[in-house]
């Protein structure tokens, strides 16, 4: 696909997003914009681009990007926004106390800003750490090392991190999980196509190259870097796949701190544990017992030359972003552009700007909201929230599938969900951070040691209910099994998802069907494992476990069938929960809709020339907008449990008779499913 100048696409976000994702003005609301059609398709034989093909032609993919979508789009405003705030302090426009949030965020900007300094520097801020390789003789001196490294934010082959017990979701618990991979899946280095085999060889060349940054001999490291990806091989063999890991049950495996040093006895854990200044724990949750004890078993079999190598592959790129520049071009180039496809770096400002919204989110968060929220959207978007709560209700009470046992408890839980809208009333406390004004790698090393203690200081207390998983700034959403709760950052309460001068219909067709999405989330094949109170409990019938099962499983049929490449087909077992809670977002954001208006609903066409009910599922479509490179196409088929943006529109449309309706269509076409043994409905 042809790709514009970065040039051409960015001069003016903010103009981008009115002539996008403006809609046109015709009264004292604002219709769908018909520019972003494509009327040459018939809307009941492929939807996605009738709604948004002339869109797609307006917007190739930028040369700094692999994907273009409404989500990047808003992600770059909000950016673009974050870069002036960090300007203002940066350049003493707005004055920043010392000690305060304005004043941590302006030092480190500042050391991000000094390329200069990075690049005098090349390796010498981890010349320390490959020192101390070269100085372990012995693998438990290795062991102890990674151990002491873990809290610096360098990995290895499993990661420890301290979050709340699934089956006690008020107590946090000491977890245990797989890592260590450095492509982003185990199907890269186990399934052989012609596509995989061109990205090991790849990342084998990519491997060596930057172990010859740190001076490793040329014949040295073109053996390292094969040994590393065939430790890595091993350790994908042993992995549990991304499809496995969606089911809770699988994933809970609870010790006692006596049983788990028993049971996984091939490392000093009591060493590790000193080691890592991990606070004293009673009890363990391992996601993966199969891959911890063959991954001892692989860490005993292995030399130690070779575990030594794949840390100094570790350290380098852990720490690429924050090196020379080289360093960080050569990281990009294999990691955004052999496996994404992305042509060329973002410029050096606008990667400057993501490093500080990434390591200091809540920080930059508390600036961006004094500026860039309305209170006003938080009250409409927490009135959506209750109807579509209440449209839940009503529908639970209506299923004829489920029992009246079930219901009661389906019910406890939806009545039981919280809602967070646009940022935390209690913000991340920082003031334990000391932010160096001139050491960008000092910084680092601190924000990670940060982040550390703050994450093992929660080990034994009770999970704090208020803590938010997203920065405010963020465009997205997230459901929380353990909290039970919907939460809806700042970030994502704009245009084209909520517009306050727009026509409803496109507000819950965007935003309500995302807020119907969250809440479905609690009742998809893994949401619907927890009880009200956030927990792993069981709290069906079996026989209604069985009747949802069936139901669910035409859904992952209906995905595995779509294919988005020769060969390459929807993963419907690991999309299966993000369909089943687009299927019932919409619906639930569509009932709603039709609430919300009484008697009052639109009459015909004169707005747009569309009624209110293809408006809403206009809406609907224009928030998965996007155009994408065939390499990032494959990789988010192995790696996103999201379908790609037409499939979010075609699989859940051709199921609602309630689309067929607003736009006619007749049984024979694309976008109607009557078939009962294909069609799905579970919400």
């Amino acid at each position: 696909m042809k790709k514009m100048s970065r040039r051409a696409v960015f001069a003016g976000v903010s103009v981008v997003i009115l002539a996008l994702y403006g809609f046109n003005q015709l009264g004292e609301k604002k219709g769908y914009n018909k520019e972003n059609l494509d009327t040459s398709v018939n809307p009941c034989a492929d939807f996605y681009t009738y709604a948004i093909g002339g869109w797609q032609k307006r917007n190739p993919i930028p040369s700094t990007e692999s994907r273009w979508a409404v989500f990047n789009i808003l992600a770059k405003q909000n950016e673009e926004r974050v870069e002036t705030i960090l300007d203002r302090l940066n350049t003493g426009q707005v004055k920043a106390v010392n000690g305060s949030p304005e004043q941590q965020v302006k030092d480190y900007y500042k050391t991000v800003l000094d390329s200069a300094s990075r690049n005098a520097k090349g390796i010498e801020p981890i010349q320390p750490y490959l020192d101390a390789i070269e100085l372990c003789s012995d693998k438990q001196a290795l062991m102890d090392l990674m151990a002491s490294w873990q809290q610096e934010g360098i990995g290895t082959f499993f990661s420890f991190y301290v979050g709340s017990d699934a089956k006690n979701s008020n107590e946090n618990r000491l977890h245990l999980s797989q890592s260590g991979l450095h492509l982003p899946d185990v199907d890269y280095y186990l399934k052989d196509n012609v596509e995989n085999r061109a990205i090991q060889e790849a990342y084998v060349l990519h491997v060596g190259k930057m172990l010859d940054k740190i001076r490793v001999d040329e014949k040295d490291q073109k053996a390292a870097a094969k040994e590393i990806f065939e430790l890595e091989k091993e350790l994908a063999l042993v992995s549990m796949s991304r499809t496995e890991r969606r089911d809770p049950d699988k994933t809970y495996n609870k010790y006692h701190y006596d049983e788990f040093l028993k049971t996984y006895n091939g490392i000093d854990w009591k060493s590790y544990f000193a080691k890592s200044a991990m606070p004293e724990w009673q009890h363990i949750i391992v996601a993966q017992p199969d891959y911890l004890a063959n991954a001892i078993e692989i860490w005993k079999n292995h030399p130690i030359e070779v575990w030594k190598n794949y840390l100094r592959w570790e350290l380098i790129s852990s720490f690429s972003g924050v090196l020379s520049l080289q360093i960080e071009a050569d990281q990009f180039a294999f990691y955004a552009g052999v496996l994404k496809g992305t042509a060329e770096m973002k410029p050096f400002k606008e990667r400057a700007v993501k490093k500080v919204n990434g390591n200091l989110g809540e920080l930059v968060g508390q600036l961006f909201v004094k500026e860039h929220f309305s209170e006003d959207a938080k009250k409409q978007v927490s009135l959506m929230v209750e109807e579509i709560r209440d449209v839940f209700r009503e529908r639970i009470a209506g299923l004829d599938w489920m029992s009246d046992t079930t219901k009661g408890k389906a019910l406890e839980k939806l009545n039981a969900f919280k809602y967070k809208i646009g940022y935390p009333d209690k913000w991340r406390d920082y003031s334990g951070l000391d932010v160096n004004a001139g050491n960008l790698f000092a910084n680092d090393i601190a924000i990670h040691q940060f982040n550390y203690r703050r994450m093992m200081d929660k080990l034994g207390k009770p999970v704090d209910k208020g803590e938010w998983g997203m920065t405010p700034q963020t465009v997205n959403a997230y459901y929380s099994s353990g909290k039970n709760e919907i939460v809806f950052p700042a970030g994502i309460l704009q245009p084209p998802f909520y517009d306050p001068n727009a026509e409803d219909a496109l507000n819950y067709g965007g935003i309500g069907a995302v807020i119907g999405h969250e809440f479905s989330h609690g009742f998809d094949d893994k949401g619907s494992k927890f009880d009200a109170e956030g927990n792993l409990n069981n709290w069906w019938t079996e026989g209604d476990r069985v009747r949802f099962t069936e139901r669910t499983q035409k859904i992952v049929a209906q995905f595995e069938n779509y294919q988005v490449l020769d060969g390459v087909h929807i993963n419907g077992s690991l999309t299966q929960g993000e369909n089943i809670a687009d299927l019932a977002g919409l619906t639930l954001a569509y009932y709603a809709l039709q609430k919300h208006y009484g008697n009052k609903a639109p009459k015909g066409t004169s707005l747009d020339g569309f009624t209110w009910k293809q408006r809403f599922f206009l809406g609907w479509a224009q928030v998965w907008a996007q155009n994408i490179a065939e390499k990032e196409l494959r990789n988010r088929i192995i790696t996103d449990p999201h379908s790609p943006g037409k499939f979010r529109v075609l699989g859940p449309l051709s199921n609602l008779p309630e689309f067929w309706e607003a736009f006619a269509c007749k049984e024979d076409m694309p976008m109607v499913v009557t078939d009962e043994t294909r069609r799905v409905v579970i919400w």
